[in-house]
């Protein structure tokens, strides 16, 4: 089973348990967002990559520059530990993993969360790569991929828990868009995926293509 066949299973099995209100708050939000057009206008193919230098997990300072040195990047942007979506397409990346090496890139994810947040997904997940924290979105909004939650899909949020004014620092309301990038050594966006659809993730297999395309 592929990753898009993975989140539509997932999608389908959350429908069948969320309530109505819940399903039409998350459905008007995802047409207005779409209606934003914020996808079309985020950095694409061929445009530079903006530079960043981030935490990691633990602690260590990341930045795009180092990592272009050695080869081609793999910067994926997810929402959060809190989000299913999220975690099972880090989990494809980690099946992955090997094979992006293989290509002599870096894959490097990135969310607004605290740093503590992100070692515990390191941890329950067992990830290989870093995960780093992009505090306030900052470098999200760079790449446009940024957006802020209406209050009636934050309060649905806080309603389920997820607690993003603690997670993210006190940047409740922004996240990033699924997005995934393929950077190569000069910095230049090779290959984008951006969907404001947060039940779409880009295809590992299309991801590898994009990395042979380099070559």
């Amino acid at each position: 089973m592929n990753l898009r066949d993975e989140l539509r299973t997932l999608y389908e099995n959350s429908q069948l348990r969320a309530p109505a209100d819940a399903r039409d708050i998350m459905k008007r939000n995802a047409d207005d967002l779409a209606a934003t057009g914020l996808a079309e206008h985020a950095l694409g193919a061929g445009a530079q990559g903006p530079r960043f230098a981030l935490r990691s997990a633990v602690g260590d300072e990341v930045t795009l520059d180092a990592l272009v040195a050695e080869g081609p990047v793999v910067l994926t942007f997810y929402r959060g530990a809190w989000c299913p979506y999220c975690n099972l397409a880090l989990r494809a990346l980690q099946r992955h993993h090997d094979a992006i090496r293989e290509r002599g890139a870096r894959l490097v994810a990135v969310s607004p969360q605290v740093p503590d947040e992100s070692l515990s997904l390191i941890e329950k997940h067992d990830l290989p790569f870093d995960v780093l924290s992009d505090i306030g979105s900052d470098v999200a909004k760079q790449y446009g991929i940024a957006f802020d939650l209406s209050d009636e899909l934050a309060a649905l949020y806080d309603r389920w828990g997820f607690d993003l004014q603690r997670v993210n620092a006190g940047h409740a309301r922004t996240l990033p868009l699924p997005a995934t990038y393929v950077i190569d050594k000069d910095g230049v966006i090779r290959w984008a995926f951006i969907d404001t659809d947060y039940t779409h993730r880009a295809e590992p297999a299309d991801i590898l293509a994009a990395l042979d395309a380099l070559a």
